[in-house]
């Protein structure tokens, strides 16, 4: 079967599996699908590019994004390095057409899209990846599922391969009304056993991050900060708060079913976000820690905080 025809079959064994989403947003929804292709693109932009950890990719092969999402690192990555082999899985069979509509109508003949649950064990062969990408387990990650999805990424990576994981903690700001959502999004991550942290501040995953990967037999870990700056004036302001709009909005129906709030409430605090994020005085930030092996690397935490990982090599930090 052709590269190209493989990005469009619509059919395969893991596609037909009817493993039900534990994501906060409806995985199905085309608005959540359209802010994942605008926040794909930032965070890239953020982060310093496709592959910040190096300049050398002449050992990287083949790739695989999990929980892609719509595909648009994936996408992009196939069309700046058209040699290498790229896949991306996602739960959402909306966003995995989308994907391979994407691929097809580009011309890109070294991706390939498949429907998958990545709390389910991947059905790819050991050793089949030289780099795995995954961004933001943690929105439908629960907490005893890290170590077994940890052993299937490093099951599936090939040896002197490259982790990359990519976590966020909660974004800082001086709106008092996304803190109150903050904080109601953060109740319902402890109420459904999504948040580390003993007192609920915050999601607290991204202190997590070296220790499963360690645990899992990962060696090399190195990190490095970034900082997305999205307060009003900066280049990020408009771009972070459409996809604030649009999450913060997507998320109600989550919060109102575990219970942290009513539909009234929600709402009123919801449109004093918007009003308050208009303000010139708006201010806001999200870190990012990116952890990196120290053989070629590879690892991203998005403090945003992220965090990667090579399977050989010696432990390493720099600044």
């Amino acid at each position: 079967m052709s590269a190209k025809k493989d990005a469009l079959s619509m059919t395969t064994p893991a596609d037909s599996s009817k493993s039900e989403s534990t994501y906060v947003i409806d995985a199905e929804n085309a608005a959540e699908m359209a802010r994942l292709t605008n926040q794909d693109r930032l965070v890239t932009k953020v982060m310093g590019g496709l592959f910040p950890e190096r300049s050398d990719h002449s050992t990287i092969h083949e790739i695989l994004d999990i929980a892609c999402g719509p595909g648009g690192w994936v996408l992009d990555l196939a069309r700046a390095y058209p040699e290498k082999r790229v896949s991306g899985i996602d739960i959402s069979t909306l966003m995995i057409e989308y994907a391979r509509y994407q691929a097809h109508v580009h011309g890109l003949n070294n991706v390939s899209f498949r429907v998958m649950n990545a709390l389910e064990p991947l059905d790819f062969p050991d050793n089949s990846f030289d780099f795995v990408n995954a961004r933001l387990m943690a929105a439908f990650m629960p907490i005893e599922a890290w170590p077994g999805f940890m052993q299937e990424c490093l099951r599936i990576t090939r040896p002197a391969g490259i982790i990359r994981l990519s976590e966020c903690e909660m974004a800082l700001t001086n709106s008092p009304a996304f803190e109150q959502i903050n904080r109601m999004i953060l109740r319902a991550a402890q109420v459904t056993k999504r948040c580390f942290s003993p007192d609920g501040r915050n999601l607290g995953i991204t202190p997590m991050l070296r220790g499963f990967l360690h645990d899992a037999g990962c060696q090399n870990i190195q990190k490095k900060a970034s900082v997305l700056d999205f307060s009003a004036g900066t280049e990020a302001h408009a771009s972070q708060y459409q996809n604030t709009m649009v999450f913060f909005k997507l998320i109600q129906p989550f919060l109102i079913k575990v219970g942290v709030t009513t539909q009234e409430e929600i709402d009123r605090w919801y449109q004093q976000t918007l009003t308050e994020m208009q303000s010139n005085e708006f201010c806001g930030i999200w870190y990012y820690l990116r952890k990196c092996s120290g053989i070629p690397c590879g690892c991203q935490v998005w403090c945003h905080s992220s965090t990667a990982l090579s399977r050989h090599g010696q432990l390493q930090y720099r600044a």
